[in-house]
């Protein structure tokens, strides 16, 4: 028997997303927290301490916004496997015909379908349904809890580089040198996220850096209007 070894882009979309997003919102809400108040005329130490605070309030954040959401897309998919389950075992007729249908409309010859039904029934009918009727597979079930960790770790690792650079740079610098390097970490981000699901590098930079520009470019106005205010 030859095991089927092929591996696909998929198969890492459950933690691919929130690693993504985790380390795109670290990289532009830190940068853009770092530039909006050194534009508000803000000291060194006062700039440090806000990006410092925003990375740490940040990956909490993504956490439990990662933790809440995903939780409940696993709770609705607890819920239609349990409604399943029970639909099984009071109308197992019903549901090995609908497995049948669901067959024969994705082009399968209808007594074909209805003999690969019985099998999959015979082999696992729960799996069977979740799969081909409610769209449930292993690679896409919810996992609140890694998606929580992946989100807040990747969101402290991209807050980290423009705190990094900030750190390095004098004040006068400071915003020019993160809104810079953060555009190339952005840039590079989107590059990585795509390449490693298989979709177009040069697309995915692009806006991802450009959204970076605007979010960066807004926040730097709004601190300077308000440094000038007071």
């Amino acid at each position: 028997m030859v095991r089927h070894l092929e591996r696909h882009n998929v198969s890492r979309i459950g933690w691919l997303r929130a690693a993504v997003l985790g380390a795109n919102d670290g990289i532009v809400s830190t940068a853009s927290l770092i530039v909006g108040v050194a534009a508000a005329g803000a000291s060194r130490e006062a700039v440090m301490v806000a990006g410092i605070a925003g990375l740490v309030a940040g990956a909490m954040s993504m956490a439990a916004g990662e933790y809440v959401s995903v939780s409940s897309q696993s709770d609705t998919e607890q819920a239609d496997l349990a409604r399943e389950r029970g639909e099984l075992v009071s109308q197992p007729e019903f549901e090995l015909e609908e497995l049948a249908q669901i067959y024969s409309a994705r082009g399968v010859e209808p007594a074909l379908a209805r003999q690969v039904a019985e099998q999959m029934t015979a082999k696992d009918a729960l799996a069977a349904h979740a799969r081909d009727e409610l769209g449930i597979s292993e690679f896409t079930r919810a996992r609140p809890i890694q998606a929580a960790f992946t989100s807040a770790l990747t969101f402290a690792a991209g807050a980290a580089l423009p705190l990094l650079v900030a750190a390095l740079f004098p004040l006068a610098q400071m915003s020019i040198a993160v809104c810079a390097t953060s555009l190339l970490f952005l840039a590079g981000l989107g590059a990585l996220g795509a390449g490693a699901g298989g979709a177009g590098m040069a697309r995915a930079a692009a806006r991802v850096t450009l959204w970076g520009a605007l979010a960066m470019a807004l926040t730097a106005g709004v601190g300077a209007l308000f440094g000038v205010a007071a």
